[in-house]
């Protein structure tokens, strides 16, 4: 799918060095954003918890035929006529990669939203990035950091971000090794064919991946109407319709088609896709994400509409 913006939208001929100057005038504000998002959700908020090898209790659960007797909790099942096991919680840690797409169309925000999508997206990983360390995760960036534990993992990943002087437009993700899970914040506007052919490393390594769409509300409701000029922000083309409203019909067909096969895709994979507008609040994704985390061996599909 063509990437659409408004004829004042940045466009992609901008000097490289002056995005990395913008993003790192933007990143320690977008700390700040994200630290405040946590604080709304961070009550709700408790790890990746699944059961494994630790010390701390997890859950009570039925006994299956050929688990060590050891394992079975006497005293909880003499309290009826089932025989349940004591599982403790998994405690190691879990390396869980973040990125945020840097590429010239984030940067659109129309007069309908509060933020562009590039600065929703950054606040979306660095609050992730927050809530992961305190969890005692380990996070990393692909092609900016190697893995790593740290109570103060979003303010490592900013002051990265802050001293970058280009990011790749699509990082290598080979690197990414089964166990693993990735969360991705793009706009996702590319042909479906080419997100699968770029995110298909992961699916063959056995990564579990969370893509978190950013749009903003007017690319979808396409409120455009009378003589417009429209702007690729990736190429610099350019688009000038007569009656705008015309196209809006297809256009959002095509929108949505885009947005319902890729959420169709993870779904088959095991993956979670959420949608996140950035005239909504960053936390509902947030809440989506942990859900998507915490479920046992399997994605969790989120609405096409967040």
């Amino acid at each position: 799918m063509a990437r659409i913006g408004e004829a004042s939208a940045p466009s992609a001929t901008g000097d490289a060095l002056a995005r990395a100057r913008l993003r790192a005038s933007l990143v320690p504000d977008l700390l700040i954003e994200a630290r405040r998002v946590v604080n709304t959700v961070i009550a709700g908020w408790h790890g990746r918890r699944r059961r494994g090898i630790g010390e701390n209790f997890w859950q009570f659960r039925p006994y299956v035929e050929g688990e060590a007797v050891s394992r079975i909790d006497w005293r909880r099942s003499a309290r009826d006529d089932h025989t349940y096991v004591r599982d403790r919680e998994w405690e190691a840690a879990h390396t869980v990669w973040l990125w945020a797409d840097p590429s010239a169309s984030m940067l659109y925000k129309s007069t309908t939203a509060s933020v562009s999508k590039e600065a929703r997206a950054l606040v979306l990983i660095l609050a992730l990035a927050e809530l992961l360390s305190r969890s005692g995760e380990r996070i990393a960036w692909p092609g900016l950091t190697d893995p790593f534990t740290a109570r103060n993992g979003a303010e490592r990943i900013a002051g990265h971000l802050s001293h970058a002087s280009t990011l790749p437009m699509k990082p290598d993700l080979s690197g990414i090794r089964r166990f693993s899970d990735i969360i991705i914040a793009s706009d996702f506007l590319d042909p479906v064919e080419e997100t699968r052919e770029w995110l298909d490393v992961l699916a063959r390594h056995g990564v579990r991946a969370h893509l978190i769409e950013v749009a903003d509300p007017a690319e979808e409701t396409f409120p455009y109407t009378g003589r417009t000029e429209f702007t690729d922000p990736e190429s610099g083309e350019k688009l000038t319709a007569g009656r705008a409203e015309m196209l809006g019909e297809e256009y959002r067909r095509y929108y949505l088609a885009r947005r319902q096969e890729l959420a169709a895709w993870c779904k088959r994979l095991g993956w979670s896709f959420a949608v996140n507008h950035t005239d909504r609040l960053a936390s509902e994704a947030l809440v989506r994400i942990h859900m998507a985390l915490t479920a046992d061996g399997g994605g969790y599909a989120a609405g096409v509409r967040a």
